[in-house]
């Protein structure tokens, strides 16, 4: 579990390219089909002063405030933290990694760092000490930079004014770069930044050497340029069946007419895209739900047997939770939204950032499995729906749809009463208005197990029908 590799698949948007002029970023958490997730929240000034990570015994020390943020660590600390992602007091939001890979060439010259700062202590030592997505790019690279890192990654960070994505290529060097408000970036477990200019510190950052370390190393194959993707990054046969075919769907979803001529397992996908409509949360939520639906690549779907196996999906069963960091909303009350395991058999669940508590179930989390945890009666749900899927789906389908339905009135009802409130008032309405809605969600996939498990009760092969053996 301390190596999270081969996982994940990421979404940004930006503010012009959203229905509602917020900013989007999001991402599954994919390792393990069993291994549960909780979503809590840190009080200000909680954070110890120092930091050692279970992972690698980095020892860090922190800044004496920290801010309050949300967090979705794992059950057990045996492996490390992996909190993952949150948004902070400030509006700032974080999601960490999405794992990548460098190439053997970048490697023999800046190897990974063994005792270096990985994805599960990322969020941790970044997040509480950040006021703005620019600074949480600015303290990863230099922790980066600094203490080096054991994986290469890539790290959502986004505030009320900007998306950025960080990726680090090696050992310790790194690139960060901001996404255009009209434009949208989906990342499957590849490096995906490309061309940098060293000259718009508005859109781009970086490592400080990045570029005399590649001259000196010459590690550029195509001189006179700076693609960071193909100078750190990999573009093999598993890249082609397992990473570029997400990417691939995402631009068939949002960008259909300009990414007509693209291919599932092309090398050259574009890093930035403008959607040729605008994006809502549930456009966000569809495609990190998604598994290639309406192509015979789709594992449940109609396609051949080879054509249904022939990619790796967005949404599968070893996706831990998903979540999107909803900010630079009108109404400034950012939204952590968070689905429990399976995207595409869950559903993503609303809690506004400025929040002091979370609902028990949703705090616990163990194995083996226990149906008080948020994280368990959701994935009891998706195992019953899995065992008769074309039976059950439809049922799964209908509790979803209500459940956004009943999100998007609450948030609309709780963002006109939170206009006239402030300080603990405002943030002790908005932690009752998201536990309140987060409890009936789990209401309503606790009442549909039950169904599920009704209706089960006669597929028993211990059965006989009496009219037919008289």
């Amino acid at each position: 579990m301390s190596q999270k590799l081969s996982a994940c698949t990421s979404i940004l948007i930006g503010k012009k390219a959203s229905r509602d002029g917020s900013i989007m970023i999001g991402r599954n958490e994919d390792a393990k089909a069993a291994w549960p997730k909780r979503l809590v929240v840190h009080a200000r000034g909680e954070m110890p002063s120092q930091f050692v990570s279970k992972d690698t015994k980095l020892e860090l020390t922190l800044p004496k405030i920290s801010a309050r943020y949300t967090a979705t660590p794992e059950w057990t600390d045996k492996y490390g933290l992996f909190e993952e992602a949150g948004i902070n007091e400030y509006g700032v939001a974080m999601s960490a990694t999405e794992s990548a890979y460098s190439n053997d060439l970048v490697l023999g010259y800046d190897p990974l760092v063994k005792e270096g700062l990985n994805e599960e202590a990322m969020v941790t030592v970044v997040l509480p000490y950040v006021k703005t997505a620019r600074e949480g790019v600015q303290r990863l690279g230099e922790l980066v930079a600094k203490y080096g890192t054991g994986e290469t990654n890539g790290i959502l960070f986004a505030d009320d004014d900007e998306a950025w994505y960080l990726e680090t290529g090696a050992g310790h060097y790194w690139v960060a770069q901001r996404i255009p408000d009209d434009c949208y970036a989906v990342v499957a477990n590849q490096l995906a930044i490309q061309e940098i200019d060293f000259n718009d510190p508005d859109n781009f950052m970086y490592h400080p050497g990045i570029q005399e370390f590649v001259e000196k190393n010459h590690l550029n194959p195509h001189p006179g340029t700076f693609n960071f993707r193909q100078i750190f990054g990999t573009a093999d046969r598993s890249d082609a069946v397992y990473s570029e075919p997400r990417v691939w769907y995402g631009h068939q979803m949002f960008s259909p007419k300009a990414a007509q001529n693209e291919q599932p397992e092309a090398t050259d996908l574009p890093f930035l895209m403008k959607p040729e409509r605008k994006l809502s949360i549930f456009d966000a939520q569809a495609y990190l739900g998604s598994h290639y639906e309406g192509t015979p690549f789709d594992p449940i779907g109609t396609g051949s047997d080879e054509e249904k196996h022939r990619y790796r999906p967005i949404s599968l069963a070893k996706t831990q939770e998903a979540h999107i960091l909803q900010t630079s909303r009108a109404s400034k009350n950012s939204i952590h939204w968070i689905a429990m395991g399976v995207a595409n058999e869950s559903t993503f669940v609303p809690f506004f950032s400025n929040i002091n508590d979370t609902p028990a179930p949703y705090k616990r989390g163990k194995l083996p499995a226990q149906l008080n945890s948020a994280y368990w009666i959701f994935k009891h749900a998706s195992v019953l729906v899995d065992s008769h899927l074309h039976e059950f789906l439809p049922m799964l389908r209908d509790v979803q749809k209500n459940c956004n339905a009943k999100a998007i009135a609450m948030i609309q009802a709780t963002d006109e009463k939170a206009a006239g409130l402030a300080g603990a008032k405002l943030t002790n309405y908005l932690t009752r208005q998201s536990e309140n809605f987060a409890t009936d969600v789990l209401n309503a996939y606790r009442q549909l197990s039950l169904e599920l498990i009704t209706k089960m009760t006669d597929y028993c092969p211990l059965n006989f029908n009496t009219d037919e053996n008289l």
